[in-house]
């Protein structure tokens, strides 16, 4: 593993184009009036002006203070003290405001709730779909612990997306991630297939934290058995210097490469790139994916 001191250069093809002005500015500013949390801001994702930008966030709820301190991840970690009841319906009217048409909800871990923060999710998705019965609710769930009946309170709410991510392949999982466990994480996509095969499920693996080749096509392999659909890869970017190391910038060829691995696979929407992450251009994944469903379904 590479100390700090061995900080490797950023290559030209992770430039950000930062945009401050126009919806950016907007967006901002709704969501310190609305006392709402995004990921984009939480977690320091390098397409937040791109998507702010263009009118696009992802909303995060129960809270800003994650029970977990995973390695990679720059949400600030304790115990928090409080669950805001009102957050489904401040996130909605956020949402409306917006404008959205595909919107995107994930969450901190809160292992101090019985049910993870189940019901706040479910209550989430509800609250967008009354105010906009057109617009399409993903949400990216923590593993509940391997909370089923947590699970089921989720997908009786009936999200159009249910995202959630491995983030790295088996044999970095202990290192990368706390608490969580890479065949729990497996099991939780399998049940929720189980429960309503009719929504697409998506994961997500980050590169570059000392992964093989092999491997990725491994835990592509192990999503696929569980029946995931959706697959995003992207390059993990180091938050703060007391995070983990970056162990390799990985090539945008590479990813290319990848990205054609999963198609053979047969994921119906694969996002690849450095820049990737979970939720961009979530709208035009789902849109990919719905379009190989139906083309999938005209095969049959």
């Amino acid at each position: 593993m590479k100390s700090n001191k061995e900080k490797l250069k950023k290559p030209d093809w992770l430039k950000i184009k930062l945009t401050t002005e126009g919806n950016y500015t907007e967006i901002k500013d709704m969501m310190r009036t609305k006392t709402l949390h995004t990921v984009c801001e939480e977690a320091r994702c390098p397409n937040i002006y791109e998507c702010w930008a263009n009118r696009t966030a992802t909303f995060m709820i129960l809270g800003d203070i994650c029970t977990r301190a995973c390695r990679f991840c720059a949400v600030k970690t304790g115990l928090p003290t409080e669950l805001d009841l009102q957050e489904p319906e401040r996130v909605a009217e956020a949402a409306e405001q917006m404008g959205l048409r595909h919107c995107v909800v994930t969450s901190v871990a809160r292992d101090d709730l019985a049910d993870g923060g189940a019901a706040i999710f479910a209550g989430t998705i509800r609250a967008i779909r009354e105010r906009m019965p057109f617009c399409r609710v993903e949400v990216l769930i923590p593993d509940f612990m391997g909370n089923s009946d947590a699970l089921q309170v989720v997908m009786d709410a009936k999200p159009d997306i249910l995202n959630h991510n491995i983030e790295t392949v088996e044999r970095m999982s202990n290192r990368v991630r706390a608490k969580a466990k890479y065949r729990r994480s497996l099991e939780l996509l399998r049940r929720a297939k189980e429960m309503n095969p009719k929504i697409p499920t998506k994961s997500s693996i980050m590169l570059g934290v000392g992964e093989t080749y092999e491997e990725v096509l491994q835990a592509m392999d192990d999503l696929r058995a569980v029946d995931c659909n959706i697959l995003t890869l992207g390059q993990y970017l180091q938050p703060t210097p007391n995070h983990m190391p970056i162990e390799r910038y990985v090539h945008p060829d590479e990813f290319k490469s990848l990205k054609e691995e999963g198609y053979k696979r047969g994921f119906r929407h694969v996002e690849s790139g450095p820049l990737v992450r979970s939720s961009y251009h979530a709208h035009e994944q789902t849109d990919s994916a719905a379009a190989a469903q139906e083309r999938e379904l005209s095969n049959v």
